[in-house]
């Protein structure tokens, strides 16, 4: 098994459960505890592996109003607006695109009132000359991880 293809597995493995041991890990992939150990941390030193954090059901928590927020901001302004979504508990996702908007961002909402108001809030900036916000109706696949390709 090449390093890379072992990487792959062991990924593949983690994404099946987060909390597996080294020693399950390493019965699974037929090598020793002390491999998988050291690929796990060349994994997290390459930055390969962030972190192991639980997954967590919004909706089940209550915030069950998804809105997607297109912005278009003055260009100078951009990293700026970014930074402010970024610091908003509830965007769980910031990107910067291409397109006819600068800006998309993923909110979660325990209602449309608390939603509306932050949306409101952030259009007060001067820097942002245009909005469009979409609630979501079903998320059909979100936050979707998938397997790596192994040679096998």
């Amino acid at each position: 098994m090449t390093y890379e293809n072992l990487d792959a597995k062991l990924i593949n493995a983690l994404l099946g459960d987060g909390r597996a041991s080294l020693r399950s890990l390493a019965e699974e992939l037929d090598v020793s505890v002390t491999t998988v150990s050291n690929h796990l941390r060349d994994l997290e030193d390459q930055g390969v592996i962030e972190g192991y954090t639980p997954r967590v059901n919004y909706d089940a928590l209550g915030y069950d109003v998804t809105a997607i927020v297109q912005l278009k901001v003055e260009g100078s302004a951009l990293p700026e607006i970014t930074d402010r979504l970024r610091e908003q508990k509830q965007m769980v996702s910031v990107y910067e695109v291409t397109g006819d908007y600068d800006i998309i961002a993923v909110g979660k909402f325990t209602d449309t009132d608390g939603m509306n108001n932050q949306i409101k809030a952030l259009l007060t900036d001067e820097d942002i000359r245009e909005s469009n916000t979409s609630v979501v109706l079903n998320a059909v696949v979100e936050n979707q991880q998938f397997d790596l390709d192994v040679d096998e």
